[in-house]
């Protein structure tokens, strides 16, 4: 399929200021512009956010409350839209992520334009337990709803998101389970999946690493929406049922 649009990069951020700035110049070494979310952070993470626009590094746009990674994310995605972007590379901004896997993300996109280019993680030491743990509850939970295999990851914020299957999607929620929701709905609607690895490293604190996910919290919000989404499947299914037996 030939490639048709026009890519750009969203980078949600929330108080990463010693990492924010180097993960936007090695996004924009790709030659992709670059969509900074700034989902209210505190000043040492705002005052990283107004340099690199200041600098014309990326496009900033600031959310004035901390609204949680997927209004960050979506806040991105409104101003990709309004700069005619039709594709979005979402990258953390807290350095986890292998940027040098951009270029094979893009090309696979590029390839198909209509796909969901998804990364699923390769881990060093450094990955905490309590997050593979999460992760594999998540797993088991996203083959159920889509179908074994077809997301090898939902919870990597690596990926490739064709914005025109977006925009078609149902209201999706705002905080850490965003992630997972908008890979499964995208998929249940019909959009292509390419699964694609990317290492994946945790930084210390000393690197400037910061982790905002919060495993009480956070898991709970996992298990509702999982609860929603394969409460929606077996509504699905018993419809799909009945219209049969009525051939």
């Amino acid at each position: 399929m030939t490639a048709v649009g026009r890519w750009c990069a969203v980078v949600p951020t929330f108080d990463n200021p010693r990492t924010v700035r180097d993960v936007v110049e090695t996004v924009r070494s790709y030659d992709l512009e670059v969509v900074l979310v700034d989902d209210g952070s505190g000043n040492a993470g705002q005052a990283a956010c107004e340099e690199i626009g200041a600098l014309r590094l990326a496009h900033v746009r600031r959310l004035a409350h901390n609204r949680g990674k997927g209004a960050a994310v979506q806040a991105g995605f409104a101003a990709a839209r309004e700069l005619a972007f039709t594709h979005v590379l979402q990258v953390d901004a807290d350095g986890q992520h292998d940027l040098t896997r951009i270029p094979a993300f893009l090309a696979a996109s590029r390839t198909d334009p209509t796909a969901l280019v998804i990364g699923y993680p390769e881990y060093d030491e450094t990955a905490p337990r309590v997050r593979q743990a999460a992760r594999r509850i998540t797993d088991f939970w996203v083959d159920v709803e889509v179908g074994k295999g077809r997301i090898r990851d939902a919870m990597v914020g690596f990926r490739v998101y064709p914005l025109d299957a977006v925009a078609r999607l149902p209201r999706l929620g705002v905080g850490m389970d965003f992630d997972i929701e908008i890979a499964v709905r995208l998929v249940l609607a019909g959009v292509p999946t390419i699964n694609l690895p990317v290492k994946v490293r945790y930084l210390t604190a000393a690197e400037g690493g910061v982790s905002h996910f919060r495993p009480l919290v956070d898991n709970l919000r996992f298990a509702w929406l999982h609860t929603r989404l394969c409460t929606a499947a077996s509504f699905r299914g018993v419809l799909r049922l009945l219209r049969g037996g009525q051939r």
